[in-house]
């Protein structure tokens, strides 16, 4: 059965488990070598080992998205083919589905939609954390223990717990005549509201806070510094890292929402990315690279920040580890 299942497969996806067949060995080889080898050799193989499951690991991660990426520049008859093809050939290359994707199937308008919605959150949420996490780590105020304790169990709770409680506030909201043109369903801030705070948020930023030495408020309130003062100019500045960290993750959960935008927002004018992509499966069949070529355009915003931002994702997780 398992010949038949590999037979089945196209030359260049044998190639590609023979490969990862092929590393999986070495790593075992490193392995027994470093078990039996003297110190120096041992330290040797075993880094060596380390970068190979590294490489396995990265080969398998990012295999979905090399298919992707191939199916998207491939004409149709190409994609349904069985065996499926791992190296597109030449007379299979068709540039125009990005295009078609963009103008055609409305993907600009779903992208412009998607920018709005989660800048409007990311804005939010960051105004909302630093408030927040400053109150926790430098004010003093009864039951602020409980309190906090109340918005990390916040984080406990799964969003489809309270999903059906945010969808009937908003479409009460709605049917209000002040709020009912900007806060309901098919708009804007009914895609907005439920997210405009995060307990992680205040978490993460409040760990960052504490993290500061306690000189610099005594400082501050010798120069004059009252809380706004200090929180936008000392506090914020020093932790930007973390800031920015937080600011990724934001991006990160707000571009992908699905369910949420899929019932808030029913009329085509509202509708982001990824609500947007659900449409892009409905295309005739010889369209089907126009899903895949969306798909791509979808993701590359998050691949740009995790690209330029990596180095402060890293610092910004790491910056409250230590105290002083």
């Amino acid at each position: 059965m398992s010949g038949e299942i590999v037979a089945a497969l196209a030359p260049g996806f044998r190639n590609f488990l023979v490969l990862v067949a092929a590393l999986l060995a070495v790593t075992l080889v490193l392995a027994f070598v470093g078990s039996v080898a003297k110190p120096p050799t041992a330290r040797r193989c075993r880094a060596v080992n380390r970068y190979v499951l590294l490489t396995i690991l990265a080969v398998i991660v990012l295999f979905p998205l090399y298919i992707t990426i191939v199916n998207s520049f491939m004409r149709a008859d190409f994609i349904v083919a069985r065996p499926p093809h791992l190296f597109p050939p030449a007379d299979s290359l068709e540039w125009d589905g990005y295009s078609n994707a963009w103008r055609e199937g409305d993907v600009s308008s779903y992208m412009f939609n998607s920018f709005i919605v989660t800048f409007a959150i990311v804005a939010a949420q960051l105004v909302t954390s630093i408030a927040a996490a400053y109150a926790f780590a430098f004010l003093e105020f009864p039951l602020k223990r409980l309190l906090f304790v109340t918005f990390l169990a916040t984080m406990m709770i799964p969003f489809e717990v309270v999903f059906f409680t945010n969808l009937q506030t908003v479409s009460s909201l709605g049917d209000t005549a002040i709020l009912g043109d900007f806060v309901g369903r098919n708009t804007y801030g009914g895609l907005v509201v439920p997210f405009l705070a995060t307990g992680f948020g205040a978490f993460l930023i409040r760990q960052a806070f504490l993290s500061l030495p306690g000189d610099l408020k005594d400082a501050a309130a010798l120069d004059g510094y009252g809380h706004i003062r200090f929180m936008t100019r000392v506090a914020v500045p020093l932790a930007r890292p973390t800031i920015a960290t937080l600011a990724l993750f934001s991006f990160f959960g707000a571009w992908n929402q699905y369910l949420w935008p899929l019932v808030v927002a029913d009329n085509p004018d509202h509708w982001t990315v990824q609500v947007g992509l659900r449409q892009l499966k409905g295309t005739a069949l010889n369209e089907i690279n126009q899903t895949f070529a969306g798909v791509v355009i979808a993701a590359l915003p998050l691949f740009v920040l995790l690209l330029v931002f990596q180095k402060q994702l890293v610092r910004g997780l790491t910056a409250g580890a230590v105290k002083g």
